[in-house]
């Protein structure tokens, strides 16, 4: 299964309002959620948050989160009218598509795994990470699902953890951009700040990452979810393979 975050940014003279509005109420279900080998899809709008990371900080918006059955439905996707004539001309009423980040995962849930109640997921603050020079990929990704997600799963308050990696195909032509997207899911802002105010973060996730990934290349964002599609898988799309 292929998880794909699409990171979006506001055309400019958009407002961030005007964006996710738009992008929620009106290209996700008269487009995006029409292209029938999507299995499920969610928007993530941004909220405010004084800790997210990286410097600068990034300029996108939103998620949208995709998945896919394999590369061969995705392949099919790309081809369809409801893409080519829906989604795809409809991006540039909406997105700065030159600042488009598109990255293909395979999931990983840990720790506490997704949240049992998607109804009730609170927030959510989805990471972008690159490993530190000089590490191999395969420890990279032993780590991330090792000693680090160990370290994340003691944090105080924290509902659900996903983390997922670049998937293969993304090196084909040289380094992906990002070797994996990390998710965790708190109650609201407050537990997240508690989190991250912790002795659990200070002293074991902080540590950690920055053992495992380069400090230049985190960033994060956090978001509400919308789920579009789902959270069950489409019926259409499982009949359609």
């Amino acid at each position: 299964m292929i998880h794909q975050f699409i990171f979006a940014a506001p055309k400019p003279g958009m407002s961030v309002e005007e964006f996710q509005d738009y992008w929620l109420n009106v290209h996700a279900v008269r487009y995006a959620a029409k292209i029938p080998q999507i299995r499920r899809y969610l928007i993530d709008t941004r909220i405010p948050f004084e800790a997210d990371l990286g410097v600068p900080a990034l300029p996108h918006q939103g998620i949208a989160e995709i998945w896919l059955d394999n590369e061969e439905e995705q392949l099919a996707s790309l081809q369809t009218e409801e893409f080519l004539q829906g989604a795809r001309a409809d991006e540039p009423n909406w997105a700065a598509f030159w600042q488009t980040i598109v990255i293909d995962t395979t999931e990983h849930p840990v720790g506490p795994g997704l949240p049992h109640d998607p109804a009730a997921a609170g927030v959510k603050m989805t990471t972008l990470l690159k490993r530190m020079p000089g590490t191999a990929l395969s420890d990279y990704r032993e780590r991330t699902l090792g000693s680090y997600a160990a370290a994340v799963a003691t944090l105080p308050g924290l509902t659900g953890y996903l983390h997922c990696h670049t998937r293969d195909g993304g090196y084909i032509f040289g380094e992906a951009a990002f070797d994996s997207v990390e998710q965790m899911w708190f109650a609201d802002r407050a537990a997240l700040r508690q989190a991250l105010a912790s002795p659990a973060y200070e002293q074991q996730v902080r540590p950690e990452r920055d053992r495992m990934a380069d400090p230049n290349y985190v960033f994060s964002m956090t978001c509400h979810e919308h789920w579009v599609v789902g959270p069950q898988p489409r019926e259409e799309a499982m009949a359609a393979r």
